[in-house]
């Protein structure tokens, strides 16, 4: 059988089943990577004072990693710089932060092409390459300079902008050119594709057929849209195990009688954290026979805290929350409480399986795992309820959550009054489906269904070898 290859920026696997920080990419890579030969190759995340290539090989949590180190500009300029200062504010439609620099795209560049020479000897044949995420977009081009003809797939994590932004990328027409490399770009949602099929028509002068072959600059890809899942019956297994247990009764212990809302996040602007603290304020505002019954737990883990759109967003958070706190606590009962940790996905089981209600509300994401783990470590016999903004990728798929405008404060607040009134009943009309969706369409799906797709597209051109 084929190996898979697979590239990402950072190479993460968990060390154990049962551990590591909440999901997302590491999860659904290592679980992909579990049941099929291969290597996940990508940056060890520390740097070097000179760039060497020298590749480390070890075998982690089942899986073979293949890391390399990066220097220090390399780290400024491609990583802090345009994944991060450029490409995510962008693709989150966030262009009031978006920068643009000249040495971030030449160290997006270079750290594309150093990838593309350090990883091709360990590429044999007949290996299919999976390249992961926005920081690797020109990897297949770079890949192809150097003559490899093997099948070369690309999932984007994160949204695809529409049309009108991404015009406001300089070389953005590069940019995409460099994805008809690929024989295979996927997105998570129809709605991501749609915006990549409108920029390929009307700013490329190419064309998508009716079975998403677009065709643009000259070369030939196959579009598609794969969402992504988690591992769900090891993850609701992980809210019955020892350890899911002890979280649980604690939690429980901790409630006082009182209803528990989560969220459990990344601290990252795009998650609107500040929106849901403000929207949990007004719940409280509008119902005051809720107060002392209630809490909002918030889970939120730095990160890049380097970059300073991260830091102003941590400093605001920790203002609101101390002022609402300052506003409404009681002497045994604070409205919020606000961590910044990373806990174990074990402990998040049973976190998730203590609160009432689910709170996920990103202003914009490309498919949000949270909202599946959730569902997925809910009690059986009496879940609780998820409240989903409508602009996570998961709402098209967990349609029978209570979906929300993110930017509607009174939207939200009236769904958190619902969620902790409704009946047993009707959590579990809600629950069944929703546990349905996450179990059929999980990593495992999302893995296969991309892997066919790949094999599926046959030989790449001439055009695309020739770069």
């Amino acid at each position: 059988m084929s190996r898979l290859i697979v590239i990402s920026n950072r190479v993460n696997p968990p060390l154990e089943q049962g551990g590591g920080a909440v999901g997302g990419l590491a999860m659904a890579l290592a679980a992909a990577l579990r049941e099929y030969s291969g290597v996940w190759f990508g940056w060890s995340g520390q740097t070097t004072d000179h760039y060497t290539g020298q590749i480390a090989i070890q075998r982690v949590g089942g899986v073979t990693v293949a890391t390399v180190d990066l220097d220090e500009q390399d780290r400024l300029e491609y990583y802090n710089g345009y994944a991060n200062k450029t490409l995510w504010p962008l693709f989150h439609y966030r262009i009031d932060l978006t920068a643009y620099e000249r040495s971030f795209d030449a160290g997006y560049a270079r750290v594309n092409r150093r990838f593309a020479e350090t990883v091709r000897p360990l590429i044999e044949p007949d290996d299919f390459v999976w390249v992961h995420d926005y920081h690797l977009i020109p990897l297949a081009n770079e890949l192809r300079k150097l003559g490899l003809r093997n099948r070369i797939g690309f999932f984007l994590h994160i949204p695809w902008p529409a049309r009108r932004l991404l015009t406001t990328l300089p070389k953005h027409r590069e940019l995409v050119e460099a994805l008809f490399a690929y024989d295979l770009v996927g997105f998570q949602t129809e709605d991501s594709l749609t915006a990549f099929e409108d920029y390929v028509i009307k700013e490329g002068g190419g064309t998508v057929g009716p079975t998403r072959v677009a065709k643009a600059f000259g070369k030939t890809t196959q579009l598609g849209a794969f969402p992504i899942g988690l591992d769900a019956d090891h993850f609701a297994k992980a809210a019955e195990s020892p350890e899911g247990q002890r979280q649980l009764a604690r939690m429980k212990e901790s409630l006082a009688g009182r209803q528990m809302i989560v969220g459990v996040d990344r601290l990252d602007y795009s998650k609107g954290l500040e929106e849901r603290f403000l929207a949990y304020e007004q719940f409280l505002a509008d119902n005051p026979d809720q107060r002392e019954k209630v809490f909002l737990l918030q889970i939120a883990t730095p990160s890049r805290d380097e970059v300073e759109a991260y830091q102003d967003i941590r400093g605001r958070l920790d203002a609101v929350a101390g002022r609402i706190n300052g506003e409404f606590a009681s002497v045994d009962w604070v409205p919020i409480r606000y961590v910044n940790r990373t806990y174990r996905r074990d402990e998040l089981a049973g976190i998730y399986r203590a609160a009432r209600i689910g709170l996920v509300t990103p202003l914009r994401d490309g498919m949000n795992l949270v909202a599946k783990e959730y569902v997925a470590a809910q009690d059986p016999d009496d879940p609780g309820v998820l409240i989903l903004s409508k602009f996570a990728g998961a709402a098209a798929q967990l349609s029978e959550a209570l979906i929300v405008n993110p930017f509607g404060r009174e939207d939200v607040s009236e769904a958190i009054r619902k969620g902790l009134a409704m009946t047993r009943e009707e959590r579990l009309a809600r629950w069944r489906p929703l546990m349905d969706n996450v179990t059929t369409q999980d990593v495992t799906a999302w893995r296969d269904g991309f892997v066919a797709a790949l094999r599926a597209t046959g030989a790449p051109s001439e055009q695309q070898v020739a770069g």
